[in-house]
């Protein structure tokens, strides 16, 4: 690798991964604030909160690296035609080809980086937060029921508490247990609180009573008592039994049909885990597209950077509306990888193709 490579590849490598820190980091901020309500009504600790916010963060750097690609190359190449560095590039011998391959190879090194996200980061990733968020909604202990509001453990249980008193105890409590629907049962207590047993959660109460509905016989019995335990062991489900979503297999299990059928929407998520990484290279070749052809122009190169933006802003657009049109048809599958191959096909045409029409229209400086 020449000097004048190395040169242009350090700029382009370094304004890259500026970008890409800087728009990851905003967004990922964005969204940690959606879990701040984990820490402040659901008693949990600032480690877990850190956690579940790394958890995140692949999935946002697979949406911004191929953007912080693209903006870096079409930076660099921008300021070396605008301060003449191009022209002397171009001087030196260098052919059109030597110019582009920086770029390409920043593109490339996105390209593999989205690979290894796309193929093992981001299922992990994807597979340790569900996995988190399922246990943190079902285990009471650790989280704490909210007052003021009515907070449904299931489908079938309803609790609501006034206060937490100084020791954590809950105070003033409705329940509303409908786990037999002929006969639900309300029951009011002065206080209670969160046990964890061996046999699951329980809900303690003191001071209360217990009413029940027989729906068959129209009769209410009421019951008043001084001490009572609610099992909660059956509001809650297992890790074990929450079916995983496409987003959270591997490559070799989206492979597998889910129990002996054809899942159209693991077929999708397998053909974009493959051809979404090839963004970053498509990206970083679209800038190339409009600022290597053409001829040196002194009144500056604002045309060719809209050209840029315009083939950017078109082939996120349809890339966007084919994964949206995937689930419908498995040629909108192929045309997803048309759209990432054709910036590809263009540039290799250009630069190989069109050599000869570069060369030429290079070595005519405008006016």
């Amino acid at each position: 690798m020449d000097r004048l490579t190395r040169y242009v590849l350090r700029q382009s490598l370094m304004v890259a991964l500026a970008i890409g820190v800087i728009f990851s980091a905003a967004v990922w901020l964005l969204e940690s604030l959606r879990l701040i309500d984990l820490i402040v009504n659901r008693g949990l600790s600032i480690g877990l909160f850190i956690y579940l916010s790394v958890l995140i963060l692949p999935r946002f750097i697979a949406v911004v690296l191929p953007i912080a690609v693209f903006t870096a190359v079409l930076f660099v190449y921008y300021k070396l035609i605008a301060e003449s560095e191009m022209v002397a590039m171009r001087a030196s011998g260098m052919s059109q080809w030597a110019l582009a391959k920086p770029a390409l190879m920043v593109g490339l090194a996105g390209t593999l980086v989205l690979y290894s996200l796309s193929l093992y980061l981001l299922p992990t990733a994807n597979r340790a937060f569900k996995d988190l968020q399922f246990e943190i909604r079902n285990k009471f202990a650790s989280v704490l029921i909210q007052e003021g509001v009515f907070n449904t453990i299931s489908d079938n249980l309803m609790i609501y508490v006034k206060s937490h008193d100084s020791n954590g105890d809950l105070t003033g409590l409705l329940i509303q247990d409908s786990n037999d629907r002929e006969k639900p049962v309300t029951i009011f207590a002065e206080r209670g609180a969160v046990v964890d047993t061996a046999e699951g959660p329980r809900i303690v109460l003191d001071n209360g009573t217990r009413q029940q509905y027989d729906g068959a016989t129209g009769r209410m019995s009421t019951l008043t008592f001084g001490n009572y335990t609610l099992d909660l062991s059956g509001a809650k489900d297992e890790i074990g039994m929450r079916d995983r979503s496409p987003d959270e297999l591997y490559v070799n299990e989206l492979l597998r049909h889910k129990n002996g059928a054809r899942d159209p929407a693991r077929i999708v998520e397998l053909n974009m885990r493959l051809v979404d990484p090839l963004s970053a290279l498509a990206m970083a070749a679209l800038p190339m597209l409009a600022l290597l052809p053409g001829e040196f122009n002194r009144r500056g190169q604002a045309r060719r950077v809209l050209l840029a933006v315009i083939l950017a802003l078109t082939f996120e657009i349809v890339d966007v509306g084919f994964k949206n049109l995937a689930a419908r048809s498995e040629l909108i599958i192929l045309l997803l990888y048309a759209d990432a191959l054709v910036p590809l096909a263009a540039i290799w045409w250009l630069l190989r193709g069109g050599g000869g029409y570069l060369a030429r229209s290079a070595a005519r400086p405008a006016a």
